[in-house]
């Protein structure tokens, strides 16, 4: 990569968890923007991120969902970025950004069990994460 594209930082491997749950189901909703716009602004593992860099994971998680291995790409990017102690954290967001705007369709419940399976996400573990997001995304 060139100076003007560096590699993905772990913060971006995150984003693009945030924005590929997001996509799945081909309709990005606001609620999901604004959930992930607050994560970076307020969780501690994005204190020093650039939020100028979304665009650009945005746009290159975009590009590999038009690719015909392009989830199988994604998914090796984000294993070879992100460290191992943060598999977790990457689920726990996408169950937070897939829960922002109260539904879960097919695709989104699909595309997080692809994330548990490709991040090896321990099935207790997982569930006690469902629970957690449910629970903060829960209306009177």
């Amino acid at each position: 990569m060139n100076d003007q594209n560096p590699p993905l930082s772990p913060q971006d491997a995150l984003v693009a968890v945030m924005i590929a749950i997001s996509a799945s189901d081909e309709n990005i909703r606001t609620a999901e923007l604004i959930s992930i716009e607050s994560i970076v602004d307020h969780m501690p593992v994005f204190s020093d991120y650039d939020k100028d860099r979304l665009r650009r994971v945005s746009t290159t998680v975009f590009d590999l969902f038009e690719e015909e291995d392009g989830l199988d790409a994604l998914f090796g990017l984000i294993r070879d970025t992100l460290p191992e102690q943060l598999f977790e954290t990457a689920y726990a967001l996408a169950c937070d950004v897939a829960a922002a705007d109260g539904r879960l369709g097919e695709d989104e419940l699909r595309f997080l069990a692809e994330i548990r399976y490709e991040l090896r996400i321990d099935r207790l573990a997982a569930a006690a994460i469902e629970r957690g997001a449910r629970a903060r995304h829960l209306t009177i």
